[in-house]
């Protein structure tokens, strides 16, 4: 994933989305454009204009569950517990997910609850089975079906010892007998117009049982099991929805690891299912799923620091960085791939990287170069603007076919749309954060058509700065009103009395002629007088 910083201005979207098509240009699809703040009017400018789609908004790179593998492991609810205990037996899980026809989750059959099923039954002693498929049941028994009466089975399980103990039960059409190798009882039964008879321990069906069992209308199956054996086994017949539990947790796949862990932790299922929001499964994850190591591997552009950085970056694998701002305070784990350039613009460095491949960069993408370096730049007029800003430029006009000193003007006043929008929504357009000299600063910046904008506005300026001061917990947060017609800017602040008054910055607004550049000009300038009190 390529991003850029929370408050992307066009240079930041621009460079995202031209370093995501120049690393996909050699590895097709890997790299996706980011971004993880609000796009401006002048961005939104630019984008329209040359056709461009702009980056997928992404709030956090904390790791989430669609980012780990999950099991894909489910039964619907007719399926017999013992096909159930065989799934958990075969892929080491404690519990499988039960779904309806549909997909969608209705429970969940684990250990514990096989075991109390298990134990319950025991307890009451007599077997019967729900509607139940008789070729399921061959199939539980290790069963051959002799004669085949019915398709589905439904009744009482009678062990059939001898023949007076089996009138003592007073069988039904319904029941199900289980005898051994006693021809005499095996008519019996026949005769007696039950559903079933399940011919245990190896024992095999005389002809006239065959040809009964067929005159009956009796379904016959012979097993290897013993009688006690087939007990046992249909005792593990119920279905699933039998047995199931309803109180399994349930998370999504845009939940966070962190917080799937703690669900997960504290359920005594020790996993939790993942389902859409109309509860069609997805999963399920468990402790062990969740004990994997997931870093989402970032690459950087156009800024160098955690604080303007996208929420969990901290948690995120950086592996590249291209900015050209100054060094802030960012760490990695491993050694990564650093271009920082003292250029006007990202976009000027991006444009470096398509000439020295000698890739060509298509209209729409060099479009939007330009207008990164133009807005950057204000079409060229920064005191930060470089030789290499021009060079970009030069080579990006044939590209992206338009008029290069037309366009950014139109941008930059797109940019400057002060209609129907408070002061404070200005001063939280274009933030940048800084840590400098052990205080906590915020730079706005609001390109102005003229000083009588700021001016006219100063009091509904000033309380939004100390509104946003106190919101955002900083020493100071400024407000940079450029104008590039008058080739200057001029500075609102603010911050304790105490401290304007150590900064000499009581009287506002500021004036600050030819200053018009954050980066290069009151940062500098405002981080020396921070150094001096």
């Amino acid at each position: 994933m390529i991003i850029g910083h929370r408050q992307p201005d066009t240079d930041c979207i621009a460079s995202v989305i031209a370093y995501a098509a120049f690393r996909n240009h050699t590895e097709p699809g890997r790299f996706v454009a980011a971004r993880c703040g609000e796009l401006n009017a002048e961005t939104c400018f630019a984008l329209e204009t040359f056709g461009m789609k702009p980056p997928a908004f992404i709030e956090s790179v904390e790791p989430r569950i669609a980012d780990i593998r999950i099991a894909r492991i489910s039964v619907t609810g007719d399926v017999p517990i013992v096909d159930v205990a065989a799934l958990m037996d075969a892929h080491e899980i404690r519990n499988v997910p039960v779904t309806d026809d549909q997909g969608k989750l209705i429970g969940v059959v684990g250990e514990h609850g096989l075991s109390r099923a298990y134990v319950k039954r025991l307890k009451i002693g007599e077997l019967a089975i729900k509607p139940f498929p008789l070729d399921t049941l061959a199939r539980i028994l290790s069963a051959r079906v002799v004669v085949r009466a019915t398709e589905t089975l439904e009744g009482r399980v009678v062990i059939a010892i001898d023949t007076a103990e089996v009138a003592r039960k007073k069988l039904t059409s319904k029941d199900i007998a289980v005898v051994g190798d006693n021809e005499p009882l095996q008519l019996a039964m026949i005769g007696s117009g039950i559903a079933a008879i399940i011919i245990a321990d190896k024992a095999l069906p005389g002809d006239e049982v065959i040809h009964q069992a067929q005159a009956k209308g009796v379904s016959l199956l012979t097993t290897d099991l013993d009688a006690f054996g087939v007990g046992m086994t249909i005792n593990l017949s119920l279905p699933a929805s039998m047995v199931m539990e309803t109180d399994i947790p349930r998370l999504s796949l845009s939940d966070t690891i962190a917080h799937a862990k703690q669900v997960v932790f504290n359920s005594k299922f020790r996993s939790a299912c993942i389902v859409e929001k109309d509860e069609t499964l997805r999963g399920i994850v468990t402790r062990t799923s969740l004990l994997a190591d997931v870093h989402k591997p970032l690459i950087l552009v156009d800024h160098n620091e955690f604080t303007q950085a996208v929420e969990g970056i901290d948690s995120a694998e950086i592996i590249e960085i291209i900015d050209h701002h100054r060094l802030g305070a960012i760490s990695t784990l491993k050694p990564v791939k650093f271009l920082n350039y003292p250029v006007g613009s990202t976009s000027t460095i991006i444009t470096g990287k398509y000439r020295e491949a000698g890739i060509t960069p298509p209209p729409g993408i060099a479009g939007m170069l330009l207008a990164g370096i133009l807005s950057d730049t204000l079409v060229l007029r920064m005191s930060t603007t470089t030789p290499e800003d021009h060079d970009a430029v030069g080579y990006l006009v044939p590209i992206a076919g338009i008029d290069c000193h037309a366009f950014g003007t139109k941008m930059l006043e797109k940019g400057m749309n002060l209609s129907d929008t408070t002061a404070e929504d200005l001063l939280l357009r274009d933030t940048k954060r800084y840590d400098l000299f052990e205080k906590k600063v915020i730079i706005a910046q609001v390109m102005v058509p003229s000083f009588k904008f700021p001016l006219e506005h100063k009091d509904e300026i000033l309380m939004g700065l100390s509104r946003l001061r106190m919101q955002q917990g900083v020493d100071s947060y400024l407000g940079m009103f450029t104008c590039v017609v008058e080739n200057g800017s001029a500075l609102y602040i603010a911050a304790e009395g105490s401290l304007l008054k150590k900064l000499d910055l009581g009287d506002q607004p500021v004036r600050l002629g030819n200053m018009m550049s954050r980066k290069k000009d009151l940062l500098p300038w405002f981080g020396e007088k921070l150094r001096q009190i």
